[in-house]
């Protein structure tokens, strides 16, 4: 068996961490940390304590977690949330990848984040009036189509209207766009959905932030208008997936063309092996 040791994974854990925004979820940071251990089989990864039935590896980088927050380097204050602290970044300026050269794999995904972050921070300097002209390309990248903002105030929340072909079926929708940094609480959500019943199919509200649990939970309710929530993490997906406010260029990696030397025959070397 090849499983680290907790003190192995500690550096890993918070690069993985910081790569993720600087925060992130525990279930989507196992599989991250294991690629730093090309030594660790599918078998290792599933092994289980023969007594308690917890899987190794899994405990094991909540063990490292648990060490690197009485370090100070992990913020456990929040529950189900795992967040580097500064110390846990200048812990990885000492010894993660800052501290080596990096390969191409580690570039190309060093600059994605990169890019993410500029996104957001792009974003939210936006003036209101600015954010909702983007949030209406936003919404045509989507897909919707005779898109209007009206960014009216006094109006439920309606800062604008479109329609979105599903088939052979065209569906009116109205929006509503918020450049927050609180998350939109539920009584916004009802407010929004009262004031489109009756005049559109559906709503469509897009955040800087977040929505809150109770908020997501009302997003799709039998007899009500559904409404499609769009927050910040989406709004940057949605603009690296569409081409909005970026762009491409191939990467252009060199490889030796073996075919190229097949040509050639045996070299001598080759022979003595």
């Amino acid at each position: 068996m090849a499983i680290p040791s907790e003190k192995d994974i500690e550096v890993p854990l918070l690069e993985e961490i910081q790569a993720m925004g600087g925060e992130a979820r525990p279930s989507d940071l196992y599989d991250r940390v294991a690629s730093h251990f090309p030594q660790l089989t599918s078998v290792d990864r599933t092994a289980r304590y023969p007594r308690s039935g917890f899987t190794i590896w899994t405990n094991r980088v909540q063990w490292a977690r648990q060490h690197l927050v009485h370090k100070g380097e992990i913020d456990g204050a929040v529950r189900g949330v795992w967040k580097v602290t500064q110390k846990g970044r200048e812990r990885i300026a000492r010894e993660g990848i800052e501290a080596r050269p990096l390969s191409l794999v580690e570039l190309v995904e060093r600059h994605a984040q990169e890019v993410r972050e500029e996104l957001r921070e792009r974003v939210m300097v936006m003036e209101p009036n600015q954010f909702e002209v983007f949030a209406g390309q936003l919404l045509r990248a989507l897909g919707f189509t005779d898109v209007q903002i009206t960014g009216r105030s006094g109006d439920g929340g309606i800062d604008g209207h479109g329609s979105l072909e599903l088939g052979v079926v065209k569906v009116k929708g109205a929006f509503q766009f918020k450049r927050w940094q609180q998350n939109v609480p539920r009584p916004v959500i009802d407010q929004f959905r009262g004031a489109i019943t009756g005049l559109y199919d559906q709503g469509i509200f897009i955040t800087t932030s977040d929505f809150t649990g109770d908020a997501k939970q009302v997003s799709s309710r039998p007899g009500t208008v559904p409404i499609v929530m769009i927050n910040g993490e989406k709004i940057i997906n949605t603009m690296l997936e569409k081409g909005l406010g970026v762009k491409r260029e191939p990467l252009a990696v060199t490889w030796l063309d073996e075919d190229f030397f097949a040509q050639f025959g045996e070299t001598e070397s080759s022979r003595k092996d």
